[in-house]
């Protein structure tokens, strides 16, 4: 009686005959009201599937193509874009587990890892390197090489006077990535002989002659002793 009589064609506030059949067909099951509480609604894509992977150091920086298993068990081979950071996820479209008949596959999304270089490390896009140099370059100035990711090597002036820790910028030597290439940042470490010969003990013994009157810690003594009198005043 009465419940067919609100499905039924002009009934009060009833839904004419085939109409829900034509919602459910553009809406999916449960009518306009899926998914905002009418009703089960169908799935936009399937469900994503995560991965994970441990690239080297300079694999990472130049990128690769890969071949890994996915949390479902599926091998995938994957794209890996040059420049990717430790701990970074990736994600690839249409990659997941399907989503059946009528709807997109969903995405892979890729954990990761990536070793420490023994020479390098990373700072945004930027390489870092520390430099060996001897006493005589860092004093008198010099020419030296220093290693770049690839293999290589770029030439550097060392300036005469160059104390240790000076950093010097090698531009465009760093890691490429879709939006820019970093620097090679060389930080110069001043290397103290563990031996000397008889002829080099004598050059630094005379150089230390010619050098005994320069303070090389008066300025730091003189400060640390100045902050020590303000904090004794105030």
């Amino acid at each position: 009686g009465g419940g067919a009589g609100a499905r039924g064609a002009g009934g009060a506030g009833g839904t004419p005959p085939g109409f829900e059949d034509l919602l459910d067909g553009i809406f999916g099951q449960g009518g306009p009201g899926a998914g905002f509480g009418g009703g089960p609604s169908r799935p936009r894509q399937g469900a994503d599937v995560q991965a994970s992977t441990t690239l080297d150091f300079t694999t990472a920086a130049e990128g690769s193509t890969t071949t890994l298993r996915a949390g479902d068990g599926t091998t995938v081979t994957a794209r890996i874009p040059a420049g990717v950071r430790d701990g970074q996820k990736i994600r690839l479209r249409g990659k997941g587990a399907s989503g059946g008949p009528g709807v997109p596959p969903g995405d892979l999304v890729i954990t990761v890892a990536v070793r420490p270089h023994p020479v390098f490390t990373r700072e945004g896009d930027d390489l870092r390197v520390t430099l060996p140099v001897t006493f005589a370059e860092a004093a008198l100035g010099a020419d030296v090489e220093a290693p770049t990711l690839d293999g290589g090597t770029v030439r550097l002036r060392v300036p005469p006077g160059t104390p240790s820790g000076r950093v010097l910028r090698a531009r465009g030597r760093g890691v490429t990535t879709a939006k820019r290439t970093g620097d090679l940042l060389v930080t110069l470490q001043v290397v103290v002989p563990q031996r000397l010969s008889d002829e080099a003990r004598a050059a630094v013994e005379a150089f230390a002659a010619a050098t005994s009157g320069d303070d090389a810690r008066g300025d730091l003594l003189r400060a640390a002793r100045g902050a020590s009198s303000s904090g004794a005043r105030s």
